[in-house]
């Protein structure tokens, strides 16, 4: 006489953890690098201000005309024209995102063998 096999049934209680546990990992995991970040340099002192004209941060009429619909002058746009992004990948926070990654990946295998084992125990009994 065979049973028909029924496998068990994670609690709403259980299923919460488990969201809100992945929900930190991905949280921290995105924040981390932030908080790693090096503080950012003071910005240097003007001594005398400079009036800074369109042409020398490399603008046309049409780009200067773009920037002045966006509500700003030339001395406004220096630092967002001049500032380029950072696009280099820092070792530390790469390091740490592949282990979070690594480190759940093996967790998920892990448990999942565990669950497959039982599965196949309970099924056809050892």
């Amino acid at each position: 006489m065979t049973t028909d096999y029924v496998p068990p049934v994670q609690k709403g209680f259980g299923q919460l953890v488990d969201s809100v546990f992945l929900l930190l990992l991905v949280y921290c995991s995105l924040l981390a690098p932030l908080l790693l970040k090096a503080p950012d340099k003071p910005p240097e002192a003007q001594t005398a201000k400079t009036q800074v004209s369109w042409r020398e941060l490399g603008q046309n009429p049409a780009m200067e005309a773009q920037w002045r619909k966006l509500g700003y002058d030339a001395e406004q746009a220096k630092p967002i024209i001049t500032t380029r992004f950072d696009y280099q990948i820092e070792p530390v926070s790469l390091i740490v995102t592949a282990l979070v990654i690594v480190g759940y990946f093996g967790f998920v295998l892990r448990v999942s063998d565990r669950q497959y084992r039982q599965v196949i125990a309970e099924k056809f009994g050892e």
